[in-house]
């Protein structure tokens, strides 16, 4: 075109789309929609010139770091598979493997007619099957696969790289529970068990259940790849269910036939060191393996902890996997604010007391109390644990089990390690007045102790160990504070969005209610969840700790003294600084970091 300065006659025009793509004519078709500039296609053309020619059209263009023109963000792989779905109206699927039915998906096409292709199944309904693909003018192959299904094909344009990388794995998984399901049901189960056995002596297993190992080996790698917090193999009458928890949400995963889900379990059983054989009673073991893709050398090593459960269908087993980072957090990455983080310092750096941390199942009181152990455990200082069960083998503790068949219970072990010249000692739980007593005699002698009770919020902790029978002046000379604790779900900062004014006034008067007699001032930045495939569609990704830290005052002890009730205990420990968990976690709301429902569904109102 006439038009067109000197520095356009490299970018080819667009021209009709047939075959695969190409780079160039993608680079010309950016130039013309506007996401970049003349200049910046000249400059891409000039750096893709020498790029690797055997990488996908769009995987080259992601890799030279082109400028988008409307914001000067650089252009990814991503970016540009949306932009390109757009042009050929075409939708745009960022693949997320969880909502992907693996057996469904392998079963359309083969692994090789899907590499040959370059395209993948995502979905397949009753009367369609949705392909992803990065070559969205090629698809002389879709007559082809709508006759083999009878089913009609809508295809979908996702990232080459992702369509490469799930091909590999959905396809090989598949093929990993055919091979260890093709023993056949129970009977395969029983030669899986007598193979077991046979490997204790030699250490090898049968080459038929190559594809049992496969599938347990991709289960741990899948897991840690979505940020998978727990394991759940459950059994079910007709077939089993895999799930993960992802930041405190349980996700459905897969379906296996139950033959093969029993091995699996018999094979992770095998490798805690549990009874293989015994199904009948609850058993608890560990497994320490490597992040895959990581060495050794580098020691990200991943603990996992295995707890079986007998139920009506054959037998549970959840792996609770630890963060190996979890202890080397400092008090702001735990969501710790800079008032109470202050605070707990000056608390957790005390010579002698108990310092208590409260809270329900999972609101992530062993997190907060290992990476606190974690910086006072120096080479000068001896750090002991009493645990039921260890929940991370931590080198800078000496860490003990409880085993209550051997009559080695929390008190027992509190007892045994008051003569191992302990400066710091964690007991797992308090769970009845012995251990309280043990605790409160270890706090009189000279040592710091921390341990957890289950209660509402921190005052409950008090009238907690005076129910157990410890009295009110021991209490006032041994605990230091209490630090209850929730966790709650941020939002995913890929796809947060601000509310309007009319709802942030709106949100900013329900949250003003709920915290009241406290009062929100300051700035008011709400975010509202969206959802998208970064964080499944959930809006939330990741979670952070609400805390509330009740520091013991001679004005609190009077109170225990005194007026040893709830609420006098409560008002009393406000005075003193303390700020309920609801305010906590309007705070957080307020910077834009969760929601008001996720505050509300986890803290007690506050009185």
């Amino acid at each position: 075109m006439k038009t067109h300065t000197k520095a356009h006659s490299q970018v080819p025009s667009p021209a009709a789309p047939q075959g695969p793509l190409d780079w160039r004519t993608l680079v010309g078709w950016l130039r013309d929609d506007s996401v970049i500039s003349a200049q910046e296609a000249e400059r891409t053309i000039a750096r893709c010139a020498s790029a690797h020619s055997a990488q996908h059209p769009l995987q080259r263009l992601s890799v030279v770091g082109m400028v988008r023109q409307a914001d000067a963000h650089l252009l990814d792989a991503d970016m540009l598979t949306q932009w390109l779905a757009e042009r050929c109206g075409l939708t745009y699927m960022r693949i997320d493997p969880l909502k992907v039915d693996v057996g469904k998906v392998a079963d359309v096409m083969s692994a090789a007619y899907a590499e040959r292709h370059k395209v993948l199944p995502v979905q397949v309904g009753p009367g369609e099957v949705v392909v992803a693909t990065a070559e969205p003018f090629i698809r002389d192959w879709v007559p082809e696969v709508e006759r083999q299904t009878r089913k009609t094909v809508r295809l979908v344009l996702s990232s080459p790289m992702a369509i490469t990388r799930y091909t590999a794995e959905f396809f090989a998984l598949a093929k990993s529970v055919r091979a260890a399901n093709k023993s056949g049901g129970q009977s395969g189960l029983a030669s899986f068990e007598q193979l077991v056995e046979l490997g204790k002596a030699n250490k090898q297993l049968d080459a038929n259940d190559q594809g049992v190992v496969q599938v347990v080996d991709w289960l741990w790698q899948y897991a840690f790849d979505q940020r998978a917090s727990d394991i759940h193999l459950e059994p079910r009458r007709e077939q089993g269910v895999i799930r993960f928890r992802i930041d405190g949400v349980l996700h459905p995963v897969y379906q296996m036939p139950m033959g093969v889900m029993n091995a699996m379990i018999a094979r992770i059983k095998l490798l805690g060191r549990m009874d293989v054989v015994e199904k009948r009673r609850p058993q608890d073991g560990r497994i320490k393996t490597l992040r895959p893709g990581v060495g050794a050398a580098r020691g990200d090593e991943v603990e996992m902890r295995l707890s079986t459960l007998p139920t009506a269908f054959g037998e549970k087993l959840v792996m609770r996997i630890f963060d190996p980072e979890a202890t080397v957090k400092d008090l702001s990455a735990l969501g710790f604010a800079p008032h109470d983080a202050q605070r707990w310092e000056t608390l957790t750096h005390r010579p002698h007391g108990i310092v208590l941390v409260t809270g329900p199942t999972g609101s992530g009181k062993t997190t907060t109390l290992y990476a606190t152990l974690k910086r006072l455990a120096t080479e000068e200082v001896n750090v002991s644990t009493v645990e039921d069960p260890i929940e991370m083998i931590e080198p800078a503790f000496n860490q003990t089990q409880v085993q209550t068949h051997l009559d080695l219970d929390f008190a027992q072990g509190l007892r045994a390690l008051m003569r191992q010249d302990p400066d710091i000692i964690m007991v797992g739980e308090v769970r009845d007045l012995p251990t309280a007593e043990m605790a409160v005699q270890a706090a009189l002698t000279g040592h710091l102790v921390f341990t957890t009770l289950h209660t509402n919020d921190a005052p409950s902790a008090i009238m907690r160990l005076m129910e157990l029978g410890i009295p009110p002046y021991l209490i006032n000379a041994t605990v230091l504070g209490v630090l209850a604790q929730r966790l709650v779900r941020t939002l995913c900062p890929a796809c947060r969005t601000r509310e309007d004014d009319a709802a942030t006034q709106a949100s900013r008067e329900t949250l003003a209610d709920l915290v009241k007699p406290w009062q929100v001032s300051g700035s008011y930045r709400p975010y509202q969840p969206v959802g998208c495939v970064d964080c499944r569609m959930t809006g939330f990704r990741g979670r952070m700790g609400l805390y509330e830290l009740l520091v013991v005052t001679e004005a609190f002890k009077d109170k225990v003294s005194r007026e040893p009730r709830l609420d006098v205990l409560r008002r009393q420990a406000v005075q003193d600084g303390m700020r309920p968990l609801r305010l906590a976690g309007a705070a957080r709301v307020a910077e834009g970091l969760t929601t008001l429902d996720e505050v509300l569904a986890c803290t007690p109102p506050v009185n």
